[in-house]
């Protein structure tokens, strides 16, 4: 993810934006919404919505109340109202389309809950926020020590300071229920500061870190993803993967969520195959079903007595075989069938003036010079004859 103002200068630096990540068009941050609605004006007597949605750390997004009617835009850093003290954050998005995600989120803007912006954040409140989000990294690893000393069974996967320093939020992950009551403690007596704990699940704390997947993207979940639905290794038995859960695993140690994306795709295909548990009954024995193939439409199946033989069928053809099973009928055998399904597999690539070859490009070597300097030394070595 990024934009276009974000390449890399000289000195590794941003060159357009400046900001490493947060630039004020918010193209280069995770969980971005288009606003296809930016060049348009509102018809003449209607007011703007006065929701805003404003983006913190990583992906924790928030909507709030625009009561000072304020002239907000994406990328304005602006204070926000807090249970205690203030925040602050970036708005991310304005206008009508604000309405839309507050809906799709079951968010009303009159509700009591909604919080209120304060006002564009000074300079002051600018600098207070940065200085605490330069302390994350050396506080989390310090709370991980603690946790360690107090034998824990929790891991501090990422810690969020308010805007205005006051509090700190602690995200962890846990296999277990953890009394973290006296961690809370030491926590607050070193550092200072109101301390809340927050579990996360694994998805959730691969979302908030980031990260490539095996695939070379980035992780679904840190850039566009916000739902997880439970993913089984059933999904990956119906895409006939490998169950291997080395390479089904995420980055989070779970399912990937991308087993999901397809999955409704193989299940719609698999209504016109006949089930996996198929048997047809024929006068050579009974067949059972060994693999299926999706894309070409084919299944494989063997004899009891001969595991080890496979026959290759259409579905059609093993529909066919198993209504004449249902009217008690029984075919002379597979290969009949199979027989039918033997294709000459013909060349999908020929080779006309050399595209596939490494060393079209090479010099070819001279032979002709290396044989007339070979004649010569030969006739040298060579005696003369007496007249």
């Amino acid at each position: 993810m990024g934009c276009s103002s974000c390449s890399t200068g000289k000195d590794g630096q941003p060159r357009g934006c400046k900001n490493n990540g947060t630039c004020g068009t918010d193209g280069c941050n995770k969980l971005t919404v288009f606003d296809w609605l930016s060049n348009m004006s509102l018809p003449s007597g209607e007011k703007s919505f006065a929701g805003v949605e404003i983006r913190f750390k990583n992906s924790r997004k928030e909507f709030f109340k625009n009561t000072e009617n304020l002239t907000l835009s994406i990328g304005d850093i602006v204070a926000t109202q807090a249970k205690t003290g203030h925040d602050v954050g970036m708005v991310t998005l304005t206008g009508e389309l604000v309405k839309v995600q507050m809906k799709l989120k079951k968010t009303d803007i009159d509700h009591e809950d909604t919080l209120k912006i304060y006002r564009k954040a000074t300079q002051k409140d600018i600098d207070i926020w940065q200085k605490c989000r330069d302390r994350e990294e050396e506080i989390k690893k310090r709370a991980r020590e603690i946790a360690i000393i107090l034998g824990l069974q929790m891991k501090i996967s990422d810690v969020e300071f308010q805007g205005d320093g006051s509090k700190a939020t602690f995200f962890y992950t846990a296999e277990e229920r953890v009394d973290f009551r006296q961690l809370i403690k030491d926590m607050a007596k070193a550092f200072g500061i109101r301390i809340e704990m927050r579990q996360i699940g694994y998805r959730q704390e691969a979302q908030r870190l980031g990260g490539i997947g095996s695939c070379g993207r980035e992780l679904c979940c840190s850039t566009w993803l916000t739902d997880f639905r439970s993913v089984s290794t059933s999904a990956a038995r119906y895409q006939q993967l490998s169950l291997n859960p080395q390479k089904l695993a995420g980055q989070c140690g779970k399912l990937k969520c991308c087993l999901n994306y397809e999955l409704d795709m193989y299940l719609e295909a698999l209504k016109d195959f006949p089930s996996q548990d198929s048997k047809l009954f024929t006068e050579k024995g009974l067949a059972f079903c060994q693999k299926t193939d999706i894309f070409k439409g084919i299944l494989w199946f063997s004899y009891k007595d001969e595991p080890a033989n496979w026959h290759t069928l259409t579905a059609n053809q093993v529909h066919e075989i198993l209504r004449k099973n249902k009217a008690k009928e029984k075919v002379a055998s597979l290969e009949e069938y199979a027989v039918e399904n033997l294709q000459e597999e013909k060349t999908v690539f020929e080779n006309v003036v050399g595209q596939d070859s490494l060393t079209r490009f090479d010099k070819p070597k001279r032979k002709g010079k290396r044989n007339n300097n070979k004649k010569r030394r030969n006739n040298r070595k060579r005696p003369a004859k007496n007249a």
